[in-house]
């Protein structure tokens, strides 16, 4: 569903600043793959996804999604094919707009509109159960601003929106970050839930170890642009934090030096 090919970034070339920040990285995810992406601070997490997305175009290499070489098409071309949801809570929404005016412009993105004003009663029950479904009781409040809603309810709200089309992939940045403890397992909860029952390939960043461990089918970490360490199935079942913690000082002859990621451990 995802391949990067000998991806290279670089930031400031031929500069005092210039920075590596993907270096010749090979990546290939497969139909329904939920794979986790963890590493340091400068690793390259979020520059590999903004390569996939479109935000940045690599210096070498190849994005193909589904088969299809995206590599030249420009971020509102690649939307069709991707969902995201960022880190902060006010980006994949609409403040100012109701909470099913939000949903139905994620429900018709990439199709062909019409000039039928408004929200149809089919719609607005086909939205009521996919937010109650959340657990948080916004299918009662359906009409009312998403800028009013909390950071947990927001990013719920969200990471729906970016589902509803079933995208051919699924970026998730930190996407629970900004929220609190309680707030970010119960966003958790939904994500993998969602990526489950849409069998969605999904890449998720995280700076949590733990989070990367227990969610998803694989693991992968990236440092200094390049993918050191990549377990799934049984291998990454078993691991705990301090095993991840070997692994990385093994691969990379260094130790892990992200102070969020250990004191998240």
């Amino acid at each position: 569903m995802l391949e990067l090919q000998n991806i290279k970034k670089v930031f400031y070339p031929g500069t005092v600043n210039e920075k590596v920040a993907l270096c010749d990285l090979n990546l290939t995810l497969e139909d329904g793959d939920f794979v986790t992406v963890i590493g340091g601070n400068g690793a390259g997490k979020s520059t590999m996804q903004n390569i996939i997305s479109g935000v940045f175009r690599p210096d070498e290499g190849r994005v193909l999604i589904d088969g299809i070489d995206v590599t030249s098409l420009p971020e509102y071309k690649r939307a069709k094919y991707l969902g995201r949801v960022f880190q902060d809570p006010s980006m994949g929404t609409a403040a100012d707009m109701q909470i099913e005016e939000n949903l139905a412009l994620a429900h018709r993105r990439g199709k062909h509109r019409t000039l039928r004003p408004g929200i149809t009663k089919k719609e607005r029950e086909e939205y009521r159960k996919l937010l109650e479904e959340l657990g948080l009781g916004l299918e009662n409040r359906m009409s009312a601003k998403v800028g009013l809603l909390s950071g947990g309810q927001r990013q719920a709200l969200t990471l729906l929106m970016a589902s509803l089309s079933c995208p051919k992939l699924l970026l998730l940045d930190e996407h629970t970050a900004a929220l609190d403890p309680k707030t970010a397992v119960k966003v958790l909860e939904i994500t993998d839930r969602i990526v489950k029952e849409n069998h969605l390939t999904t890449l998720m960043i995280t700076h949590n170890m733990r989070d990367a461990i227990a969610y998803g089918n694989r693991l992968i970490m990236l440092h200094e642009g390049r993918i050191i360490i990549d377990v799934s199935g049984e291998e990454k079942k078993g691991l705990t934090v301090e095993d991840l913690l070997a692994l990385f000082t093994k691969a990379s002859g260094s130790v892990f030096a992200s102070d969020r990621a250990i004191l998240s451990k």
